[in-house]
This record gives structure tokens, sequence and C-alpha cells, in this order.
């Protein structure tokens, strides 16, 4: 049994990483978050120590070390607080994106090396099981002809309130940007299966939409994100909506989220997870998308077509 701390438990996704850490039969012996509102601690840990602050949590560490912290922090933060585990002898375990540029993804793989410890990274659409088949599926295409290309459309549309543009996720020098905030993970599954990226060209750019063309190693990428539910299908009743075509062939990976971050706990524990290393080619591609101007190059995603000055 690992002893957890878990830092940005009021966040979002920080259910997950508390049922991970529950499902793999571990302990959290620290919870911290400037926000106060953690009654979800009771549903799975609740002898957990709560802190409000880093410095009330750095004087428990002098008496309680821990072997794990995880990160559940706006994404701005994430850095310090992988140097911060690292300082008081703790692995990291990383929401996506581990960092914001792939300068700081070396500085800590610096630090990592300097260190007896290891910071991971959740990559969980690595460990979807439809992805998983696509893969295996897209090797043994390529292990008989090693210069095809496939062709690819993804759509990815979760709809959100004016909350977001409020928050921390409307300000692209804490978020990283829509592509990096709602897209990484899609961007570096697409690279994992389908090798690097050659070609990433940027069609269109709002707060609330982007769309582009990514030339990958072995596939042509037309890509939609969006926040906004005016792209969701007619009469939907879900506020997300995922596709991917490979070759006009729909990858059906709408569900069967709920489980990943545990997997991605498990291969962790075992020594087998994603490091630093394997998160830097999708912050590389959206750190790009920052800074590109708009171009008409490469084909664009159907809904870019539709829209208006696109």
């Amino acid at each position: 049994m690992y002893a957890f701390g878990l830092l940005g438990v009021a966040g979002f996704v920080a259910k997950r990483h508390l049922q991970a850490i529950k499902q793999t039969n571990n302990t959290l012996l620290a919870a911290i978050d400037r926000n106060d509102c953690v009654g979800i601690l009771d549903s799975y840990f609740p002898d957990t120590r709560f802190f409000l602050s880093l410095e009330s949590f750095s004087a428990f560490l002098q008496s309680q070390p821990l072997d794990y912290l995880s990160i559940a922090t706006p994404n701005f933060l994430h850095k310090s607080h992988c140097e911060f585990a690292l300082r008081y002898g703790m692995n990291a375990i990383c929401e996506k994106p581990l960092v914001l540029s792939a300068q700081d993804a070396r500085e800590l793989l610096v630090l990592e090396k300097n260190s007896n410890r290891k910071i991971w990274s959740i990559l969980q659409l690595r460990l979807h099981p439809n992805i998983i088949a696509l893969k295996k599926r897209v090797d043994s295409i390529l292990a008989q002809d090693g210069a095809r290309i496939f062709d690819i459309e993804l759509t990815y549309i979760t709809a959100r309130g004016s909350w977001f543009f409020a928050s921390w996720k409307g300000d692209e020098t804490k978020s990283g940007g829509l592509a990096c905030n709602i897209g990484i993970h899609f961007f570096d599954m697409l690279q994992y299966i389908f090798g690097a990226v050659e070609k990433n060209i940027l069609h269109y750019k709002s707060m609330e939409t982007m769309s582009g063309f990514l030339q990958c190693k072995h596939a042509q990428i037309s890509w939609f994100l969006s926040i906004s539910g005016k792209f969701l299908p007619q009469n939907s009743p879900a506020r997300t909506y995922r596709c991917m075509r490979v070759d006009s062939e729909e990858v059906d990976f709408s569900g069967g989220f709920e489980d990943l971050h545990t997997q991605s706990y498990r291969q962790i524990l075992q020594g087998k997870g994603f490091g630093i290393e394997s998160s830097i080619p999708s912050i590389e591609i959206v750190e790009t998308l920052r800074s590109i101007p708009l171009s008409r190059e490469g084909r664009i995603h159907q809904l870019c077509e539709k829209m208006k000055g696109a």
C-alpha cells in the first residue's frame, strides 16, 4: 500500500484520482486545495488530513513522508507542483497537460534525473480499449505497407457554460489555450498511433472553437475542437460528442472513459506508466498552435468549412 497526497482535490478531475487511489488499494493521507469545498473526501478517504496551503502541507511532510503526489491543479501550476513533489521526495502523477511548453518539460527531465523519483503523466486515451485495438490494426497494416497514409477526421465537442471563460481555463496563459485544455490527449493519441507530426496547420481559432490539419508520418488529419453547443448533432441529448473516422470508418470512443485513470494508476504503480518523454510530442503540437498564423493549407474539416469566415 502506497501513501498518496492529492493536490487540487476540489477540482473537477479530482474524483477520478480519488477513485484510482481507492481502487488500486492505496491510501490518501493528505489532500490540498485553496478551496475548501472538499466534502467528496468523505466518500473516499474520510480520515485524510486536509490542508489549504502548500506551506501547511510542507510542514506535515516533515513528519509524514509520502510515496506519491497526485496533481490535479490548473495547468499553469503543474510544473511548480511537479518540482514540489520531487523536492519532498515524492513521485508525481500529473494530469494533462504535464506542462505548457516543451522547454518546461525538458527542465523537469533534468530535475527528475537528479532525483530518485519519477514524474508520470496521465495519457489516458492510450489505454482506451478501442484506441488500443486501433493501434494494433494500424501497426499490422504498416507492417505490410510501410508507406501507407491514413485519412483521419477527428471531431470533439464538449459544450461548456460561461463559467469556462471566467475561470483560468479561459486564460490562454494559464490553460495553454483551447487546443491544450480540451485537445491535448487527442493530439497525443494521434501522434502515438500515426507517427511524428510533419506539418501542423491552423485553419480557425476563436475563444470557443479551433480547427486545423496535422500531417503525421502515416496520416493526414483534419480536426475540429469546440466548447460551443451549437456544433453538437441536432437533437443530441448529450453535451459531449466525440467522433473519429479512419479512412471513413468510424472509431467509437464515445464512452469507456470512467476507468481510464484507474488503469493509468495501475500501470504507473507497476513502473509502466507514461513519463515526461511521452508527453513532449503533444505539448509541442499545442504549443505551436498558440503561435502560428491561420492558413488554408491542408484538408479543412467539414464543420470548419461550414463556418462563416473560416
